[in-house]
């Protein structure tokens, strides 16, 4: 990875910590409140998905140029962000619909993310973590489309168990970048460029 994604990333660790945060305030409430109305569960995951989708956007952007892969973080943040725009504005939608829109939505991240992890020119273990959460993603999305409608509170279960794990690796890999820059910058291999 260059001097400027480097930079970029060390910048921007905070924005992982914070979409881990949210990640795992989601799943506890999940989990912790198993017979959720449906309403409530579609509001719960349509603003974490718009928080999400935003935060995305807005890192992405800011990546242009300097991470190769800023068009698919991008990318995963109008997933997220049209996913959560769609939830909000049916909130009378099926239980059997959500379970299909939230099982795809991670799939499509978990491959994202898993893409983004071998594309980009990162090392170390922030890599290993990012395969790991897009496996995650892939894994959780698939059980819950296995799930029969039935199976309510089991759906709740895999996507608060989703939320909490992807929360706690996300701080895990943004910790772990901020760390390895840190490093690098004190071994004197990256430096921010001095103003004009």
């Amino acid at each position: 990875m260059d001097n400027d994604a480097e930079i970029l990333l060390n910048e921007l660790w905070w924005v992982g910590v914070v979409q881990g945060a949210i990640a795992v305030f989601f799943g506890l409430a999940a989990i912790f409140w198993p017979t959720i109305t449906l309403v409530v569960l579609l509001y719960l995951f349509s603003t974490f998905l718009l928080i999400m989708g935003v935060i995305e956007i807005v890192n992405g952007l800011i990546s242009i140029g300097k991470i190769g892969t800023w068009w698919l973080i991008v990318l995963v943040g109008f997933i997220s962000l049209g996913t959560g725009v769609f939830l909000i504005r049916n909130p009378e939608i099926t239980l059997q619909t959500f379970i299909i829109v939230a099982g795809l939505v991670l799939i499509a991240r978990g491959i994202i993310d898993t893409i983004r992890a071998f594309t980009d020119k990162t090392k170390g273990s922030h890599k290993v973590l990012t395969v790991l959460i897009g496996a995650l993603a892939v894994i959780a999305g698939i059980a819950i489309l296995a799930q029969p409608v039935a199976g309510g509170v089991a759906f709740v279960w895999i996507l608060g168990l989703y939320a909490l794990f992807y929360g706690a690796m996300a701080i895990a890999v943004s910790f772990s970048i901020h760390s390895a820059t840190i490093k690098a910058v004190g071994n004197g291999k990256t430096q921010r460029p001095k103003a004009a």
